[in-house]
C-alpha cells in the first residue's frame, strides 16, 4: 500500500469467513464477485502448494508468503471480531475494550420497568467518547433515525453511532447515548455520559 500497489475493497462478513477458510487449509480456494455502489470487483483466493497463497482483488494479483499469510489471516480475524462486535446492540453483561486510556469508561445507566412494578436499573460500560443525548423519534429509515432534539431541531441520526437501545415505537422522549464526534460535528449540546 505505501508503494502505491494493491486495491481497496470493503469486505462483508461472509466475505472474510470464506477467505479465512482459505487462509486455514479448510478450502483450497473460493472467489466471487464484490459488489459495492455500482462497481463490481472479482475476488479469488486460492492455494499454490503448501506454503504459497494467490490473493486476486479486481486486476490486481499478490502471491503471499507464510508470514503474509499469517499476518493476513490475524487482521482478518480481529477485522471480523470488530465488525461484529460493533455492529450488534451492546450487551449490558460485557464489557466492551474502550479506544482510549484506561480507567476514563462512561457508564451508562437505563431504567426498565418490569412486570411487576419493579425499576430495573442496568449499567453498561461504553467508553468515553460518548455523548447522551435527548429526543423524540419522528421518522425513521433502514440506516438513520430522525430525532427531534430539546430545540425543537429534527436531526437525522445514523443508526450506527447509537449505542443505547431505543424504541421507535415511543413517540414520548427518551436517552441516546452516541458517537461524541456526531455531535460535536453538528454544533449539538449535549451531556457527557459518566
Amino acid at each position: 500500500m505505501s508503494n502505491g500497489e494493491g486495491k481497496t475493497i470493503k469486505c462483508g462478513l461472509e466475505e472474510i469467513v470464506m477467505m479465512l477458510e482459505v487462509l486455514n487449509k479448510k478450502k483450497k480456494t473460493w472467489s466471487t464477485v464484490h459488489s459495492f455502489k455500482e462497481e463490481k470487483t472479482p475476488i479469488s483466493i486460492n492455494w499454490e502448494g503448501d506454503s504459497k497463497v494467490w490473493f486476486n482483488v479486481g486486476d490486481y494479483p499478490k502471491m503471499l508468503s507464510f508470514t503474509q499469510i499469517e499476518i493476513l489471516k490475524l487482521l482478518l480475524n480481529h477485522i471480523l471480531e470488530e465488525k461484529i462486535i460493533f455492529s450488534t446492540v451492546p450487551d449490558t453483561n460485557k464489557s466492551y475494550p474502550n479506544s482510549g486510556s484506561k480507567g476514563n469508561t462512561g457508564i451508562l445507566e437505563q431504567n426498565k420497568n418490569s412486570d411487576d412494578g419493579l425499576t430495573i436499573q442496568e449499567e453498561l460500560n461504553l467508553g468515553k467518547n460518548l455523548k447522551k443525548m435527548e429526543g423524540s423519534i419522528v421518522g425513521e429509515t433502514d440506516k438513520a433515525l430522525r430525532v427531534t432534539i430539546e430545540n425543537g431541531e429534527d436531526i437525522w441520526i445514523p443508526k450506527s453511532i447509537i449505542k443505547s437501545q431505543y424504541d421507535v415505537e415511543t413517540k414520548s422522549k427518551q436517552s441516546f447515548v452516541v458517537d461524541s464526534w456526531f455531535l460535536e460535528k453538528n454544533n449539538l449540546l449535549v451531556q457527557t455520559v459518566k
